[in-house]
């Protein structure tokens, strides 16, 4: 994991490269998924690394930190609680809203809204996993920043969505 941040209690399974990116808490990252691969620039006489790895093949002392420096700027940012399956790739400079679902062998192209499944390539919106309404009060609960001592005093009601709503939600 190239200049990433990797949230509390996430986890990435077997194969995975994450490159230039900021993840968020309780994410679940499925084996062979890209996040930030790599590019290559396609408006010069060639796309190979030594164009701007020049120091690896021996062009030049240092390798061409503007072409690095892009890739920092077009960083992904996971939210919390996201699901991506088995093989998708997240495109550079992509955000996936916090409790989105990204399908298995999808390539993400556009960003993703909070608590959106998308699939396909490119991956296209599916559906939302709640209503608007129910997405926003998990959203202002942000139980994802409760302490070990909340979460596990209040582990047993993140299975019943509905009594979740009414005991956490203290806005409505």
């Amino acid at each position: 994991m190239i200049e990433t941040s990797f949230g509390d209690y996430s986890y990435a399974a077997d194969n995975v490269s994450i490159i230039y990116s900021n993840v968020g808490k309780f994410c679940s990252i499925a084996s062979h998924v890209r996040i930030n691969p790599g590019n290559h620039p396609i408006d010069r006489v060639t796309q190979h690394h030594m164009t701007y790895r020049r120091a690896q093949y021996g062009f030049a002392e240092s390798d061409q930190q503007a072409f690095f420096d892009w890739r920092r700027a077009h960083s992904c940012q996971i939210g919390h609680d996201v699901w991506i399956g088995h093989a998708a790739t997240i495109m550079p400079g992509i955000s996936i809203g916090t409790g989105a679902v990204v399908g298995a062998g999808a390539i993400v192209t556009k960003n993703v809204a909070p608590y959106q499944i998308v699939v396909g390539v490119p991956a296209r919106p599916l559906r939302m996993r709640f209503p608007p309404q129910i997405t926003e009060r998990l959203l202002a609960i942000a139980w994802w920043d409760w302490d070990r001592a909340t979460l596990a005093a209040r582990f047993e009601d993140l299975n019943n969505l509905p009594l979740f709503l009414e005991k956490y939600d203290f806005g409505s």
